[in-house]
């Protein structure tokens, strides 16, 4: 079923979820669920915040929040690098909500990460402004329509630079004109709606360390560098 962006907002946030199974591949508990509401039935991921796995670098119970920010900037983007996402109580209490997206299980993921796809260039922009810790191969989600998504951003928005991905080809290189546009709308917005949306998720030195790597980036209008003080990769890398 395909469902507009408003209605898969409203069936996130109204929708009665039955358990289904759980993605054992996954550090936290993920839970594959059914969402339903009036006639339509609708996979889903559920996170609730009980099942996060404490971190020792991540405040506990902060990773479902994360997850929203990280929806809340991409759209605000206007990429759509995440699937709609909304935080709810479930039959677990409160997590994270997010539409499940199919993937071409004939994609090779490792060929993909090492692609110049346009959806990973910008994906590798949007991670640089969330300070995305985790960008896995796994965590790519190529869909049948050629279109590529990203999820699993729980290790987003430290204060403190942590950028981990796969997605390193266009580092030290210019921006594109899209994204420099795309950045200097996206500052504005930190000053308004979307900076006091993540006020409620993050915490105010997490937001405007947010607002300070959008400067960053904007200002050299390049692909950031690995940096020498962290793992540029994560481990396992898929």
């Amino acid at each position: 079923m395909v469902l507009k962006h408003d209605d898969a907002l409203r069936l996130l946030r109204e929708a009665e979820l039955s358990v289904e199974g759980r993605l054992v591949d996954a550090s936290n508990a993920t839970l594959y669920c059914l969402a339903t509401l009036d006639d339509a039935a609708v996979p889903v991921v559920y996170k609730p915040v009980r099942g996060e796995r404490p971190l020792w670098d991540f405040p506990d119970g902060t990773l479902a929040g994360r997850e929203v920010a990280a929806y809340l900037v991409s759209e605000a983007t206007g990429w759509g690098v995440v699937p709609p996402t909304v935080m709810r109580d479930g039959p677990f209490g409160s997590g994270m909500c997010q539409l499940w997206v199919d993937v071409d299980e004939q994609v090779d993921l490792a060929a993909l990460a090492r692609s110049d796809h346009p959806d990973l260039r910008r994906m590798a922009v949007f991670d640089a402004v969330v300070n995305n810790a985790d960008r896995k191969g796994g965590h790519l989600l190529p869909r049948p329509d050629g279109r590529v998504l990203g999820v699993d951003h729980g290790i987003c928005f430290s204060a403190e630079d942590k950028l981990r991905t796969l997605l390193w080809q266009w580092r030290g290189l210019p921006l594109t004109d899209e994204a420099v546009e795309v950045l200097s709308r996206l500052r504005a917005e930190l000053e308004g709606d979307l900076g006091e949306a993540l006020h409620e998720l993050l915490t105010v030195t997490e937001v405007q360390a947010t607002v300070e790597r959008v400067d960053r980036i904007i200002t050299s209008r390049r692909h950031p560098e690995p940096s020498p003080d962290w793992p540029a990769i994560p481990w396992p890398p898929f």
